[in-house]
């Protein structure tokens, strides 16, 4: 079983594949709160372990006032780090839920998402998982809503099937980094065109691989 809290200690370490992971993610983050339209802005993270990139992005962010987010994350220790930082950070507006991301129903509630994090996910499950949850992406998120997601490319490199289906589902990418050879680290952005017409799925979205 992987230490999923332990896993986290690389952030710590400036020149690790997560360090240069979590800052691209924090730099995508902040441009999709700024072009959000005006109003509320609803950020949704699955899988969103402490929190590092919402939490490390909200507190000098010019659209803090306006965002509530909800972290969802299964690992107690991870949440309850994640529920620390925000505390020291003065984000009253961020939840965070110890839950199964994998469930739709865990977090329907605060649907629809105008930002979507799909961070630490894709490199942890299936392929046919991963296409699954790009297929029911729209349904978790508003018409325009920006989905921020990661992926290593090591062989078998899937993040050009990725996508494609990110595409397919009614998706147009504004980013794709695909950074230093030495990490092979990328971080995808897209937003949806138009709002879904399916509801959310019942079955779970994918199932993590612990080795």
């Amino acid at each position: 079983m992987k230490d999923w809290a332990e896993w986290h200690s690389a952030y710590d370490d400036p020149s690790s594949s997560l360090t240069t992971r979590l800052e691209r993610v924090r730099a995508h983050l902040r441009q999709a709160l700024e072009a959000a339209p005006a109003g509320p802005v609803r950020l949704v993270s699955l899988c969103a372990g402490q929190g590092r990139d919402v939490i490390g992005v909200l507190p000098d962010h010019p659209r803090r006032r306006d965002v509530s987010a909800v972290l969802i994350e299964s690992d107690e220790r991870n949440a309850a780090a994640a529920r620390r930082s925000a505390a020291g950070a003065g984000l009253a507006q961020v939840e965070v839920r110890q839950a199964d991301a994998s469930r739709a129903g865990q977090f329907a509630d605060v649907l629809p998402a105008d930002v979507l994090l799909l961070c630490g996910i894709f490199g942890n499950i299936s392929a046919r998982d991963i296409q699954r949850t790009v297929a029911a992406a729209p349904a978790l998120c508003s018409a325009g809503a920006t989905v921020i997601w990661t992926r290593h490319r090591r062989a078998p490199d899937l993040t050009p099937d990725i996508r494609a289906w990110f595409s397919a589902s009614g998706f147009d990418e504004v980013a794709f980094d695909a950074l230093a050879t030495s990490t092979m680290v990328s971080v995808g952005v897209s937003r949806l065109r138009v709002a879904p017409d399916a509801g959310l799925p019942a079955e779970p979205l994918f199932t993590f691989r612990e080795a």
